[in-house]
């Protein structure tokens, strides 16, 4: 029987998650120093590298001292809260990362609740007190104080802690005594986190996460519960309804260093990977062929945000991407389903529109980014709340939000806040900022990363996470001024844009494609304006001073997705293709757009 020990390792966005792990590969001697030195390893997604965030949970594992080290990397963001749930199921105890400048972070809170709850053993890892003004003792507390507050068992609160930096590549039990290695951090996971309980009888495993490969389909990948599973063995496939099927494991792997060994039996405790099972979901129970007994599936939060999808219908479709059917976008979204937990999607039978419900503007953006890199042309609308009735009263989802601010800026961002219907729970001055905790209806955080971006200089940092659903807290103004509207399909010329400055800010360029009824600005004023940017200058021979001054263009503004998703309004949309992000009137003619207003 091998030694196992299976940990989860849990941080907010940055703390340094990603780069400990590389570490961890490093010293259980997976591959020479200088091979891979460097790069991260965990985040192979281009999305996750660009980001600089975790999305997907991955499994690794090293050997250290004859002891296998399983280790589960999980998202920080509360948007994957889907990845979470079902992760945690997995390990016997959690490595709580936090930043020893910035300490607890509402992110970190999120998912050490879940694994609290769960009843898993935490270890504390303070990263980065290699940073000026670091405060590794006062974290050390916030920890305390955050444990005690999320119920902690007297066995939980009792921690080791072992402080060091990921990216220097050293850990240690005192923070002023740097060792040169991060074996300190190994010997604290073998000896305070609890081996696998092994459980005797038939065999049992919960399918917590899975795999696709283009060879052999969909793997499901779980940690055994009881039993042993063997290659070759005849299963019952126990589906979230309690309905069975029959099936057959045709081939068993274990996860060793950044990938998968083929094996003839897995014993309870380890995780696997098994192929050759069809019909599967995250959340079904694998057991025995002749008594089979399911294990409690995952529960998943609900969705708090829809968006609707689209297929790209407007004068440039077919230009840019390859896929740009509905069939193919109806294909995309189902293979979506698949791995994405906290994802739910209706189609309208009536037309080539999907609904789209998902935990948040991120977890949505994420899935349209990855699908506009795939090659898919499609159109949004802008994220809409998901509204409940409990009791007879209509409510909507709060978020928590955490504001980390300059201290100047505080006074502007607590008034933007309060407009969009933030109540304040708490502020307090770190250093030489401003940490500032509200309550906030979901729907008053669209749009507002911007905003304060622009107050504070770019120095705020923002994070929320979904608390609970509220009775309807009334209605939040929203961006009143109107759109500058294209009259006309062309090219947009210098001399044109120049001459319309005054009517507002600009999203394009000189020179850029245009088709009636794209949004090409910002009015100054409320109310949408049809204006001409396609107009060029008429050639003629009178010479005279000042006629032929030169065009002065201020710079157009350049959404990212998650901005575009966030500004527009309700009559928009926003076109996504491989290589450009539009946005458009719904009703593209000026005129079907002034009766439809009427109306």
């Amino acid at each position: 029987m091998q030694k196992i020990r299976n940990i989860a390792i849990i941080a907010h966005v940055d703390h340094g998650k990603t780069t400990l792990v590389d570490k961890m590969l490093l010293a259980g001697h997976l591959f020479r120093d200088n091979e891979k030195a460097g790069e991260l390893i965990m985040d192979n997604n281009d999305l996750e590298r660009e980001r600089g965030i975790t999305i997907l949970a991955k499994n690794v594992s090293i050997e250290y001292n004859g002891i296998k080290i399983n280790i589960i990397d999980t998202p920080g963001h509360a948007d994957f809260g889907g990845e979470v749930e079902r992760v945690l199921n997995m390990a016997d105890g959690v490595l709580l990362l936090v930043d020893a400048f910035e300490g607890t972070m509402p992110q970190t809170r999120f998912v050490l609740q879940k694994a609290l709850q769960i009843g898993l053993k935490p270890i504390v890892v303070i990263n980065k007190v290699d940073k000026p003004n670091c405060r590794p003792e006062e974290v050390h507390e916030m920890v305390f104080d955050l444990m005690f507050n999320l119920d902690a068992t007297e066995e939980q609160l009792d921690f080791p802690v072992i402080y060091g930096s990921a990216k220097q590549g050293w850990m240690s039990s005192d923070w002023q005594k740097p060792t040169n290695n991060i074996l300190p951090l190994l010997e604290a996971i073998i000896e305070h986190i609890p081996a696998p309980v092994q459980l005797e009888g038939t065999p049992q495993m919960l399918i917590t996460s899975l795999d696709y490969s283009s060879y052999v389909g969909r793997i499901a990948v779980g940690r055994v519960h009881r039993g042993t599973l063997r290659e070759g063995m005849e299963i019952s496939l126990v589906k979230r309804d309690g309905a069975v099927q029959k099936a057959k494991i045709k081939e068993l792997y274990t996860f060793t260093g950044l990938g998968r060994t083929r094996t003839q039996l897995v014993d309870s405790g380890d995780i696997c990977a098994i192929m050759g099972i069809d019909g599967f979901e995250i959340g079904d129970t694998i057991a025995d062929a002749l008594n089979p007994e399911q294990l409690a599936p995952i529960a998943i939060d609900e969705p708090t945000m829809s968006m609707v999808f689209t297929v790209n219908d407007s004068p440039f479709f077919g230009r840019e991407g390859k896929f740009i059917t509905s069939r193919h976008i109806h294909d995309r979204l189902m293979r979506e389903l698949d791995k994405n937990l906290a994802l739910r999607v209706e189609k309208n039978i009536d037309s080539d529109v999907w609904n789209v419900y998902g935990r948040g503007v991120l977890h949505l953006s994420i899935l349209i980014e990855t699908m506009r890199r795939e090659g898919y042309e499609l159109q949004v609308g802008q994220p809409q709340v998901i509204y409940k009735e409990i009791n007879g009263v209509k409510c909507e989802p709060i978020e928590q939000l955490t504001i980390n601010t300059p201290e100047e800026c505080s006074g502007k961002i607590i008034e933007m806040v309060a407009v969009r219907k933030g109540e304040m729970l708490s502020m307090e001055a770190v250093n030489d900022r401003i940490q500032l905790e509200f309550n906030i209806p979901s729907r008053g955080i669209i749009g507002l990363r911007n905003n304060v971006l622009t107050v504070s200089a770019g120095e705020a940092i923002m994070a929320h996470r979904f608390a609970e659903y509220q009775p309807y807290k009334g209605d939040i103004e929203k961006r009143t001024n109107g759109s500058l509207v294209a009259m006309e399909t062309g090219t947009a010329f210098a001399y044109a844009i120049d001459k319309l400055q005054d009517r507002g800010k600009f999203f394009i360029f000189p020179q850029d494609e245009v088709y009636a009824g794209q949004v090409v600005g910002e009015s100054s004023k409320e109310g949408d304006i049809v204006i001409n940017v396609t107009k060029s200058k008429k050639l003629t021979n009178v010479r005279a001073s000042g006629s032929d001054d030169k065009a002065r263009i201020i710079p157009p503004i350049v959404f990212s997705l998650e901005e575009a998703l966030e500004y527009i309004k309700e009559d928009e949309y926003v076109e996504v293709t491989p290589t450009k992000i539009r946005l458009r009137k719904i009703i593209l003619d000026e005129n079907e757009r002034k009766r439809a207003n009427k109306k």
